[in-house]
């Protein structure tokens, strides 16, 4: 659910990425709305909803202004889930949106940008608006709809909001 009360969201922290020629930040973003999607590729709601999702946002409205990144946050079976099988993952999920890794914690299971949204787990889908303030954080399976009208709602308001 979107709230207007929001600070300006923390950049992420990144160890690799994927389908970009170079790393994406929070700053290069404003003035977009984010879509900021975090996910294992172990997780059967990553797979079967919140990717799909993401990816057709990406599709449908990458000339209207809105910016996704997925964030492979991996707080648990580290070894199965390494850069290189994200990076099959990916291509053999059709996955064309920029995906960065979320950077480890040394001694943490809980990488850091997880840790620093506070995140309770996969799939977490955010909502930056175009000032780079966080609006919306949901753990879980987003609806659709939900989404769209969240989406139409923040490319709607300006930026001096």
């Amino acid at each position: 659910m979107l709230t207007s009360a929001a600070t300006i969201a923390a950049d992420w922290q990144v160890s690799a990425w994927f389908n970009t020629q170079a790393p994406i930040s929070l700053v290069q973003l404003r003035g977009q709305v984010v879509l900021l999607h975090a996910f294992q590729m172990l997780c059967p709601a990553c797979v079967s909803h919140a990717l799909p999702q993401a990816e057709r946002v990406f599709r449908q409205y990458a000339d209207a202004g809105v910016a996704v990144i997925g964030l492979h946050t991996v707080f648990e079976h580290h070894a199965a889930m390494a850069p290189v099988a994200l990076e099959a993952f990916l291509h053999e999920y059709r996955v064309t949106h920029p995906v960065a890794v979320d950077r480890p914690s040394a001694g943490d299971p809980i990488p850091q940008t997880m840790r620093r949204y506070a995140m309770q787990g996969t799939p977490t889908l955010m909502l930056i608006d175009r000032n780079g303030r966080r609006r919306c954080q949901e753990f879980g399976r987003v609806d659709d709809l939900s989404l769209g009208v969240w989406i139409g709602r923040l490319l709607a308001e300006s930026t001096a909001a």
